[in-house]
């Protein structure tokens, strides 16, 4: 795909973040919008940027991990607009914990979301991408599907699991030759709230840790922008590439595990303690 105009892209979690700038990116290449999110007034303020910048948007309420509403919803846009073009499955939330003190349900939370939402989104979608003759299918997945870090175990098997998903949609798709294609995306640490909104284990809980994590995050991690990252991912849709990696985070992750797959977390680790004593002094 590489001309957006009158195209329909569907987005999830398109209330903030990754996904508000994406709906923002395509609207002013002329794309018509069909936004979803779980966050209704968040979903709402997305779409009047949308219109503020001359674009067309259709928005619903969609829980992404109960497959029913993403197949409806699926079926209403393709209704409304004629079409689908294209679907972005980026509706993500994050848990902190380590193995020993995460709940099952907060992990069987988490993978509804991260991962069962992307296969829905995926398949709710695919059959309106292959009439419309263009599609394309693009899936959020992390630097933390192709690395993984403690306290993420939960997150990066439902990232891991994206890739894994994703790569095989494409062969398929290209085995195919049925004008639809596939694009992973690995982001590194992007400037949203998906840590200010994340679930911890029972090992922080307090305020003073979490308030700790979230300014990590920000002040070492969060160096792209949501704006530059939707950017970084219509270039590389254009490109028909097979993934997308936003941030030098990212591409220097992928380096690391690349070089040093059975050790890149003693230099991860090495530069976390190193960050951690300069703040000490």
């Amino acid at each position: 795909m590489k001309d957006f105009a009158r195209k329909v892209v569907a987005i999830t979690g398109a209330g903030s973040g990754i996904g508000r700038a994406l709906a923002i990116a395509f609207a002013q290449r002329g794309a018509r919008l069909a936004l979803s999110d779980i966050n209704l007034t968040e979903l709402q303020d997305t779409a009047e940027r949308v219109r503020q910048v001359g674009g067309e948007a259709q928005v619903a309420r969609v829980d992404v991990s109960q497959r029913a509403d993403v197949f409806a919803w699926a079926d209403d846009v393709a209704e409304h607009f004629g079409s689908v073009n294209l679907i972005a499955n980026n509706a993500g939330v994050s848990l902190t914990a380590c193995v020993s003190e995460m709940t099952i349900a907060d992990f069987e939370w988490l993978m509804s979301i991260n991962f069962w939402g992307v296969v829905h989104g995926t398949q709710a979608f695919l059959p309106h991408l292959i009439r419309s003759g263009d599609g394309h299918v693009v899936n959020v997945s992390s630097i933390f599907g192709i690395l993984a870090v403690p306290t993420q175990s939960a997150y990066t098997s439902a990232k891991f699991a994206v890739k894994g998903f994703t790569d095989a949609l494409r062969m398929e798709l290209e085995i195919d030759k049925c004008g639809v294609s596939s694009t992973t995306i690995h982001p590194g640490g992007i400037k949203t709230n998906i840590v200010r909104n994340m679930r911890t284990g029972v090992a922080v809980t307090d305020n003073a840790r979490r308030a700790e994590a979230i300014e990590r995050f920000d002040n070492d991690f969060a160096k792209t922008t949501a704006q530059d990252a939707a950017k970084t991912i219509i270039t590389g849709i254009e490109s028909n590439a097979p993934r997308i990696l936003i941030g030098g985070d990212a591409r220097f992750m992928d380096l690391l595990q690349r070089f040093r797959p059975g050790t890149y977390f003693k230099v991860l680790q090495r530069r976390l303690e190193k960050r951690a004593a300069q703040a000490g002094k």
